[in-house]
């Protein structure tokens, strides 16, 4: 859904400006979690050493690469091209994992998720338009995606052991003042500014704002679920949630798709079946 809205942003109401857009989501993601902090008086947000400080930085360096990135290949790609790029982040998470962490797969484990990768892939093609510079931010973009994964996951369930709330509170202050900087000096704000009549009278403004709303709980929702279970787990849930809805798509509205989405949705469905046994 946020995908979409962003794509929405880009091609539907002339918001054309996805640095700032980002900068737009760091800010929503931060009042968020300021306002849960303040809501809820059991949890606190937890006071970390100097030497855990640069962590956070460099965390949050990545997560703003990965927003802006994302954002910004949605400009030149379809969004048929994005999702079946983002099916390969399952493959990046296991090879990070094994090369950085040194984590170690079963040969089971590796054989269930090529049918997930492989089936995502094929149930979510369809009109792949794409630019070579929008096919390379896409691509960086999956790479980031999986570290951000993985690095998430050890922030929350490793020595820090952080809230997921509260690894947004900590990490989104610098991210919106790295991607507003980004934003100032490519020009955007600029240009925001002296196209402003125009916008304000625009959808632009409500659009952003909701997708800004969305990523925040996306955010939310994604820390919970790696801090409940795994990395290679949560990108694999996330390639299964794209399947089920290109399939409840097709039952509910009646969605047409071709030979070969319906056996990708099968080879996919089959996969994770496998995986979770």
């Amino acid at each position: 859904m946020v995908t979409l809205l962003n794509k929405a942003a880009f091609a539907k109401v002339d918001f054309h400006y996805p640095f700032a857009l980002s900068t737009i989501h760091m800010a929503c993601n931060l009042v968020g979690a300021q306002i849960y902090f303040f809501l809820n008086r059991t949890t606190k947000p937890k006071i970390i050493e100097n030497s855990n400080k640069r962590t956070i930085l460099y965390f949050s360096i990545l997560f703003s690469l990965n927003i802006a990135i994302g954002n910004t290949s949605l400009r030149y790609v379809s969004v048929n091209f994005n999702q079946v790029s983002r099916a390969l982040v399952p493959v990046v998470v296991m090879l990070i994992s094994a090369l950085y962490f040194g984590k170690q797969y079963s040969t089971e484990l590796k054989v269930s998720v090529i049918p997930i990768v492989s089936g995502a892939a094929m149930a979510l093609y369809g009109e792949m338009s794409y630019t070579f510079i929008g096919a390379m931010f896409t691509w960086m973009c999956v790479i980031l995606a999986a570290l951000k994964a993985v690095l998430s996951g050890e922030l929350l369930t490793g020595d820090l052991k952080l809230h997921p709330v509260d690894l947004l509170l900590k990490m989104c202050p610098l991210a919106l003042l790295q991607i507003g900087l980004i934003s100032l000096l490519s020009g955007e704000v600029n240009a925001i500014a002296n196209n402003w009549d125009s916008l304000a009278h625009s959808s632009a403004p409500g659009v952003v704002l909701f997708s800004g709303v969305l990523a925040f709980m996306l955010n939310v929702s994604s820390f919970i679920a790696n801090k409940s279970t795994s990395a290679l787990t949560l990108c694999i849930a996330a390639n299964v949630k794209q399947v089920v809805l290109v399939a409840a798509g097709t039952i509910y509205f009646g969605d047409s798709v071709s030979m070969l989405n319906a056996l990708g949705v099968i080879i996919a469905f089959c996969g994770s079946m496998r995986y979770v046994h």
